[in-house]
């Protein structure tokens, strides 16, 4: 019954939530109607000002113009165009200028009821000269161009000098005199006359006709015209000389003095240029913009340029708000600045809206794709996430599989052979190869990953063989990642052990089919049933009790059985249907990485599709680069591989973790940009869990009281044996001592190692590495331990009984004498002979030796035969040349470190 209304309640609730969440949707719909209704009212607000500002500066305009018709000074201006051209004769045309209410009007009189005839006018000429009084210099313009002092000639001589002149051009405009608005009777009848000026030559006079003013110079422009009068009363010149008391004011001769003309005689048609669009300004308007501004006034500028000529103001009008319905965020966290700037909103704003969702924001706080959109949905605007792609996934949708069915051959298979330690796995694939492989390993066991391959009638198949040790886990993981087959190798005498089951999960859990070979059928105690029934417990059923797994007895020792094993490799194969494409970009898998010394980084990489081409830009994890050689299992140079092959690759910046995936980049700096975005990425990974891990460390610190840690510092010759190492040591921690592995690299110890040791009291393990001259010496004088092991059980027995406190017998080797090998002969019968050069210390026959390379051990044993010269020798000092040959060793080259040392027992 309680559940009954617990459930009621719930669908109640939930009902609830529905009909509020409708609620504000709809309160959400109607707050957006309502700001774009506010929005629409701004904009036609925002209209009508600027339509009123429009009609105000019209206003304005026009209260401009009367006060400069009102004004008392006359304004010169053009009038006339090409459409109503100027008639030219020789009495001037009087304009009648009035004014009205809707502004000016001008008619024009008809000329010949105005004008006197030619011979008057010459008539009141001659009776105007007789009132001048002769005054020196007060000469025509016309006399001093012609060079003759006399009077002006008579009117017919003017006459027929203007016929023989050309036409003159016209003028674009009329010349007349606006008068000013108020003017007495007597100024009006002054100025009712306008005149013409006609085209003028050489032969230019003045022409004096009724209310005509004083006689404009020759120079081009306009000149200033005299002082309005009143009467017949005389005015002061600025000569000295007054006008004559009885002459009218109408017809006042004018007072030439003797000036320099600016006329060009070479010209066809002199006459003055009028700059039409320009409108003369009076006294008052010029007296109004000589006053500064305040809008034109700066305060910071110097001193003289603090007034600023007043400019024409044009109209600015302000622009529409432009409004945004849909905006796009290409991350999924954003700036609240940027954010402004996509919706086009102020910052303040949108900060006001976070602190009411109670989310306390700076104005350069990120913020996440949700808030956002809520943000923008108040304002009525559509947010969309756009990620941008990161060179990652550029790289990636470069090397999706995108392939034919046409364009897919036929591949070889990829085997991978696991089981548990000492079963016979190197064996085996020592057998199938007709090789000595397990000869070259340290101790018989497999340290790191090898990749080979093999031709069985006339088909191909790739062997990867993986260690068998629990502390190699991790290698045979990435080994079953990237296989086809997994060969499960069991010892009929030994049965199923715990790495063998390991390497049934593996294979399980990658869904790998399993082919079960049943090794050491040679042994007198041989049981393959056993192993059979054993297997049984783990869903691996033979074929012969019903199942579907494979089942094949062989012997690696005596050969046996192994034809068998292939014809199944390649039937399994078959059944698979396996292909790849050869004629896209390649892409593969890391398998093993080291750094050589005269090589720098080399990986192990098996192509899984594509074919892969030297000068290729390659990236693999962090590491990037251009693959300058390619070398097969058998040391052959390559310039491509295809498909399900194993090649070692020259050519990265740094050495790449074993198990990257390699990919071919189309764009030589994509690879570099991915490789730098996978470190940031790692960096900041890093620097995320740094605290986190420091905070842990402090509390556990504090729980576990007085906790010792044991510092080790791992360097081994590839990057997976150095990494299984750190596993392999970090697991035998218990509640009083743990195990810290500090620092895990690729290479010989140098002496940065040493110093890192002695700085954080760390113990430096050498796997299949040797320390150079500098990290010896340092080691010695920063009493370093180093330790120097080539089979990982040495390593984890003397750490467990280091941390047990029961110590087996040490053995210290003493280093007795280094020596250069300079250069090998080739004897028959015996091997490579080594002749070299003692270094240091001394050289005994019955010591035991390493060799050297790179700073890596690649061989440990006996010294076979010493000489100098033709004579055997038991010693050879330092400084002197011998000649040494060395047990079960041919590969000896020149450059090559030859260490002899003792084993001798430390005292406890």
């Amino acid at each position: 019954m309680a559940t009954i209304k617990i459930l009621d309640a719930a669908k109640d609730l939930e009902k609830r939530s529905k009909d509020l969440f409708e609620r504000i949707k709809q309160r959400q719909t109607d707050i957006s109607s309502m700001l774009q209704n506010v929005r629409r009212f701004e904009s036609s607000v925002m209209e009508k000002e600027q339509a009123k500002k429009r009609e105000r500066e019209e206003r304005e305009k026009q209260e401009r113009l009367l006060e400069i018709l009102a004004s008392e000074v006359d304004l010169a201006v053009h009038a006339g165009d090409e459409e109503h051209p100027l008639v030219f004769d020789d009495q001037a045309r009087p304009v009648h200028v009035t004014q009205t209410a809707d502004g000016l009007s001008q008619t024009e009189s008809k000329a010949g009821a105005l004008q006197p005839p030619a011979g008057e006018r010459r008539e009141k000429k001659e009776e105007i000269e007789q009132f001048i009084p002769d005054i020196p210099g007060d000469q025509p313009r016309h006399d001093t161009q012609s060079g003759s002092g006399a009077s002006s000639a008579s009117g017919s001589a003017r006459q027929t000098a203007r016929e023989k002149t050309e036409q003159p051009r016209r003028l674009k405009k009329d010349y007349q005199i606006i008068k000013p608005a108020a003017e007495t009777a007597g100024q009006q009848r002054q100025r009712q006359g306008g005149f013409q000026q006609s085209a003028r030559k050489d032969d230019f006079e003045p022409l004096f006709s009724q209310g005509a003013q004083q006689q404009r110079p020759r120079q081009t422009g306009l000149q200033q015209r005299p002082s309005q009068l009143k009467g017949a009363q005389p005015s002061a010149r600025k000569d000295g000389y007054q006008r004559h008391s009885n002459l009218p004011i109408s017809i006042m001769p004018p007072v030439n003095k003797e000036k320099v003309s600016n006329y060009d005689p070479n010209k066809s048609a002199y006459a003055r240029n009028y700059d039409t669009d320009k409108k003369t300004r009076s006294k008052k308007a010029i007296l109004k913009e000589s006053i500064p501004d305040a809008k034109f006034w700066d305060d910071d500028a110097p001193m003289g340029a603090r007034r600023r000529k007043a400019r024409k103001q044009t109209i600015q009008h302000k622009p529409e708000p432009v409004i945004i319905e849909k905006a796009v965020i290409t991350s999924n966290t954003i700036t609240v600045k940027d954010l402004s700037e996509k919706i086009g909103k102020p910052a303040a704003e949108i900060i006001k809206k976070l602190f009411i969702l109670g989310i306390m924001a700076t104005i350069n706080q990120e913020i996440d794709f949700d808030t956002c959109a809520l943000i923008a949905s108040d304002y009525g605007i559509e947010l969309e996430l756009q990620v941008a792609k990161t060179f990652e996934d550029v790289l990636q949708e470069s090397s999706e599989d995108y392939d034919d069915e046409k364009e897919q051959v036929k591949r070889p298979p990829v085997v991978t052979i696991m089981g548990h330690v000492d079963h016979g796995k190197t064996s085996l694939l020592d057998a199938i190869r007709h090789s000595s492989v397990t000869e070259e390993e340290a101790g018989g066991i497999t340290q790191h990953i090898g990749a080979y391959m093999v031709s069985c009638k006339g088909q191909s198949i790739t062997f990867i063989d993986t260690p068998g040790h629990e502390a190699f886990t991790s290698m045979r993981a990435r080994g079953a990642q990237v296989t086809d087959i997994v060969v499960l190798v069991v010892a009929a005498d030994d049965g199923v052990m715990p790495q063998t089951k390991e390497a049934i999960n593996h294979a399980q859990a990658a869904g790998v089919p399993i082919i079960v070979a049943v090794n050491k059928m040679d042994k007198p105690n041989a049981d393959p049933d056993r192993v059979k029934q054993q297997l049984t417990e783990y869903g691996l059923v033979s074929e012969e009790w019903g199942g579907d797994t494979i089942f094949v007895p062989l012997s690696a020792k005596t050969h046996t059985g192994i034809d068998t094993l292939l014809e199944m490799i390649l039937l399994q194969a078959e059944v698979m249907e396996l292909k790849a494409n050869p004629n896209r970009l390649a892409k593969g898998t890391i398998i093993e990485a080291e750094l050589h010394k005269g090589r720098g980084p080399i990986a192990t990489v098996l192509i899984q599709n594509g074919t892969l081409k030297v000068g290729d830009t390659i990236v693999a994890g962090i590491a990037y680069g251009r693959v300058r050689a390619m070398m097969d299992d058998r040391g052959r140079n390559l310039t491509q591989a295809g498909p399900s092959q194993p090649v070692e690759v020259l050519g990265f910046s740094e050495v790449p973790s074993a198990g990257d995936i390699l990919n071919v980049a189309q764009i030589d700096k994509l690879s570099r940009h991915v490789a730098e975005e996978r470190k940031d990425k790692i960096k900041a990974e890093q620097i995320k869990n740094l605290s986190k891990v420091s905070l842990d460390d402090l509390f556990s610190q504090i729980s576990e009281g007085q906790i010792k840690d044991l510092n080790l510092i791992i360097k081994a010759d590839v990057q997976g044996s150095a990494e299984a190492v750190r596993q392999a040591l970090e697991k035998l921690s218990n509640e009083e001592v743990r195990v810290r592995c500090i620092h895990a690299g690729v290479g010989a110890i140098t002496g940065s190692d040493i110093m890192f040791a002695s700085a954080s009291n760390a113990i430096v393990i050498g796997f299949n590495v040797r320390p150079d001259a500098l990290a010896r010496a340092a080691a010695e004088k920063e009493k370093v331990d180093i330790r120097l092991y080539r089979i990982i059980y040495n390593a984890i027995e003397d750490v467990q009984n280091a941390m047990k406190g029961m110590f087996a017998p040490v053995f210290r080797e003493n280093e007795i004498g280094r020596i250069t090998v300079r250069e090998t002969f080739k004897v028959s019968g015996i091997g490579t002979i080594a002749g070299a050069y003692v270094q240091s210390g001394k050289i005994s026959r019955n010591a035991q030796i390493r060799v050297v390379r790179d700073g890596v051990v690649i061989h440990e044993g006996k010294i076979a035969s010493l000489k100098r010269f033709k004579d055997d020798v038991r010693e050879v000092a330092a400084g002197y040349e011998c000649g040494i040959g060395i047990e079960n060793f041919n590969d000896i080259k020149e450059g090559d470190i030859v260490e002899a040392f003792v084993v001798e027992e430390v005292e406890r």
